[in-house]
């Protein structure tokens, strides 16, 4: 059985400062919880390992995306490397996965009693929904995934994440690693008790795959974009095929979920520019 997973960090157990994931600024607490992300992501692998995976590639999905410790991974295991990736935190995700794995992942933009809660680029993107369903992260990763074929089994986090999720797709099996307060504070499990239910959350999910279902979105797609500022509307409304809806809003309609995937990426980093 192959499996993909997608890993981001403000999920981790503990987190709840950009201070302890931001990798461009290190503070020294992002050592701390590097390595704690990474232990995260190995207790998954072994937990669907023993429930019969034998081929695993891991996205690093956080920030610059390079922050995984590669020698804490089990020696087999691939990972995608690297920033600017067309899928983002979705990268090769099309290469016959029978499952994915969404590990540390963090609220949406908007959702109360989520840390850190953001979609893609908190500066940038205020909402985004796709055929007029509100999505987060994790919606928009899976509904890339689910075009392919690969239903999403796991995902670990706060609780608003895991039960949000849940709420899209109930077949998510969940691993809820702390209780967040508000946006910049929790109520969390120890690094070594998340571990350990993160294994046994993995293991479960692979024995309960055949449950699970790709999450698609119908065609014709829609994606609409609310941004923080009406300057970064103006900017993305330059690129061919998108549609100024208001002062702070666009929308893109195609067929294919991956086309539409790669120009909301385009319009958080084309957004990031306007200033």
């Amino acid at each position: 059985m192959k499996l993909y997973v997608s890993s981001d960090m403000e999920g981790v157990a503990g987190v709840t400062a950009w201070q302890q994931v931001d990798a461009r600024t290190p503070h020294p607490d992002y050592a701390i919880f590097r390595h704690y992300y990474t232990q995260e992501v190995r207790a998954a692998i072994e937990g669907a390992r023993e429930a019969g995976v034998t081929d695993v590639l891991v996205n690093d999905a956080h920030g610059p995306m390079r922050n995984l410790l590669f020698e804490e991974l089990p020696t087999d295991v691939r990972v995608v490397f690297g920033n600017r990736k067309p899928h983002s935190m979705a990268q090769a995700a099309d290469g016959g996965f029978a499952g994915a794995f969404f590990l540390g992942y963090h609220g949406g933009a908007g959702d109360a009693n989520a840390v850190l809660c953001h979609t893609y680029a908190p500066s940038v993107v205020y909402e985004v929904r796709v055929n007029n369903v509100p999505c987060t992260e994790a919606t928009l990763n899976a509904g890339l995934l689910g075009y392919y074929g690969v239903p999403v089994l796991l995902v670990t986090g706060d609780r608003t994440t895991v039960e949000g999720l849940q709420r899209q797709m109930p077949w998510v099996t969940g691993a809820i690693v702390k209780e967040s307060i508000g946006s910049f504070a929790a109520n969390s499990l120890s690094p070594a008790a998340a571990r350990d239910a993160i294994f046994h959350a993995a293991r479960e999910a692979v024995a309960r795959a055949k449950e699970a279902k790709p999450y698609v979105f119908a065609p014709p797609l829609a994606l609409e974009v609310q941004f923080v500022t009406a300057a970064q509307a103006d900017l993305v409304a330059t690129i061919p095929g998108f549609e100024r809806t208001g002062g702070r809003s666009v929308r893109f309609v195609h067929d294919e979920f991956p086309v539409l995937f790669r120009a909301f990426v385009a319009t958080w980093r084309m957004g990031a520019l306007a200033g």
